[in-house]
């Protein structure tokens, strides 16, 4: 019994993320990993959130669509150790400020080029690695966007909240899809959600500067947040 549980440990902290779980980022979720039950939810709902998405997308959106969607690529593939982990930016609560819905189809396809160029995640588990990242970036914008709305400090402290709310929300999403899959994997699913504790911080001082940046520069950019 000893030996068989410590073979499922091996094989499970092998199989998450990129390559394996020690010293890689702690958000994406490999193929093989999930149940089949957990897949077909996970893909269930990407479909439906992107349909919703591309919805909202009209032709003056799609400059900002694409611009913010490049960055999710950029920013989930630099991977900077700490302890056994290695974190990476996400930024879906900067995304789900500017782009709400929109965010989901822009989540989808950097996820589905990852998996594509870098073998990032996997298309099996496309659907539900979106799940992960662009359902907290929607909640998140309808959660905040009321603060976001007033000016001075409720819309700082609003900005902080939605960056760090996502991530927190994505780590939380993370740990269900694990747990949902099979008991064997609440140790992984508790590290990765230790894993995400310094990434909330730094997320949601990133989302707040960058906020008051744009509110201060280019306000047209928040337009979905006053509509």
């Amino acid at each position: 019994m000893a030996f068989d549980f410590l073979a499922i440990s091996q094989k499970r902290a092998a199989s998450l993320n990129e390559s394996n779980y020690p010293g890689r980022g702690a958000m994406h979720i490999s193929e093989g990993v999930l149940s089949p039950a957990v897949l077909a939810g996970g893909a269930a709902l990407a479909v439906a959130g992107t349909a919703i998405g591309l919805k909202k997308i009209d032709y003056e959106a799609i400059p900002r669509v694409a611009l913010l969607s490049a960055a999710f690529f950029v920013a989930t593939l630099i991977h900077v150790p700490v302890g056994p982990v290695g974190l990476h930016l996400v930024l879906n609560g900067l995304m789900g400020l500017l782009l709400g819905w929109m965010a989901v189809p822009a989540i989808l396809i950097a996820l589905f080029l990852q998996a594509l160029l870098f073998q990032f995640g996997g298309l099996t588990v496309l659907g539900v690695n979106t799940v992960i990242m662009a359902a907290p970036a929607v909640i998140c914008f309808y959660a905040f966007r009321g603060l976001l709305r007033r000016p001075g400090t409720p819309a700082a402290v609003g900005a902080v909240a939605c960056g760090a709310t996502a991530i927190l929300l994505s780590g939380l999403l993370v740990a269900v899809a694990l747990i949902t899959t099979g008991q064997a994997f609440i140790e992984v699913a508790e590290m990765a959600l230790l894993a995400h504790i310094p990434v909330m911080i730094i997320e949601g001082v990133i989302t707040l500067f960058i906020f008051l940046f744009l509110r201060k520069v280019k306000p047209e950019m928040l337009e979905g947040i006053y509509a």
